[in-house]
């Protein structure tokens, strides 16, 4: 007997197969011409590594790279440190607080990029803040603390409150119990978080371009500015093409942690997407 072809079936397939094309060219793209040859990247010329070979050679573009790595890296800290007893506290210390506390978290995810770049600008201005690293350092950790927060309640929320009995019961302090039990608890969304909030810092152009300074220059703005004053090169593509290969190893170093504590798939997506 001849089977019938379902059209919904079919064209759901195809439809999934055309986003996930949308999605993956621009960066197949990225990736392919970090191999062109020619002068600028708006036209093709051939393939090669001369690009590979030459682009940290260029002083401003090492230095952009630097202090991008460096504030996600101080950022990703003060984030742990701020997001992390947070999601520890929405988790295991439930009461009124835990709603209004929520909703300034979902606040701080999906308010715009330009609304807090202002605020940022404004707030470092009046406290005549001007070290460069601590200004683009703090900006960043804001949001990452918000997806900390997520991740780290995520990983607790399904544990038993009686593990905190028993510690109790047998004698630990609070301090203790934290240190030896809900920390070791939440450590691996501790370390999805922070790999997920350093990736994050490393891509943000917005908030990086109001608060920077004249020697603080990350590589989105460095990035963002060749564009401006000249044609796009080379060297841009390879350094993209080098952020995308850390963010992919970041976020199979998040899902591996994540599989070790013991998550399914289900929860570490949840713990990933900050759920």
């Amino acid at each position: 007997m001849k089977r019938s072809i379902d059209p919904v079936s079919v064209g759901l397939k195809v439809w999934t197969v055309a986003m996930l094309a949308f999605l993956c060219i621009p960066i197949v793209i990225v990736v392919a011409w970090s191999f062109n040859t020619a002068n600028f990247l708006v036209f093709w010329e051939t393939w090669g590594l001369r690009w590979w070979r030459t682009a940290f050679d260029n002083e401003s573009l090492r230095d952009s790279v630097r202090t991008s790595f460096v504030v996600a890296a101080l950022s990703t800290v003060i984030a742990v440190v701020i997001g992390g007893f947070g999601g520890i506290a929405l988790a295991r210390r439930p009461g009124r607080w835990v709603v209004p506390f929520l909703v300034l978290l979902f606040l701080v995810l999906v308010t715009p990029e330009i609304v807090d770049a202002i605020s940022y600008l404004l707030w470092f201005t009046r406290l005549r803040l001007d070290d460069g690293l601590l200004r683009l350092a703090i900006s960043h950790s804001v949001f990452g603390s918000a997806i900390i927060a997520f991740v780290v309640r995520a990983r607790l929320a399904g544990l038993d409150n009686s593990i905190e009995d028993a510690a109790a019961d047998l004698g630990a302090t609070p301090t203790r119990t934290l240190r030896t039990i809900i920390l070791p608890l939440a450590a691996p969304g501790l370390f999805a978080g922070a790999l997920l909030s350093f990736t994050m810092s490393l891509d943000n152009v917005i908030v990086s371009s109001f608060v920077k300074t004249t020697d603080t220059v990350t590589f989105p703005v460095y990035a963002l500015g060749s564009l401006r004053t000249g044609g796009p090169k080379g060297d841009l593509a390879v350094a993209g093409t080098m952020f995308l290969m850390l963010t992919l190893v970041s976020l199979f170093t998040a899902t591996y942690a994540l599989r070790r504590a013991g998550g399914s798939s289900r929860e570490i997506v949840g713990a990933l997407a900050a759920e």
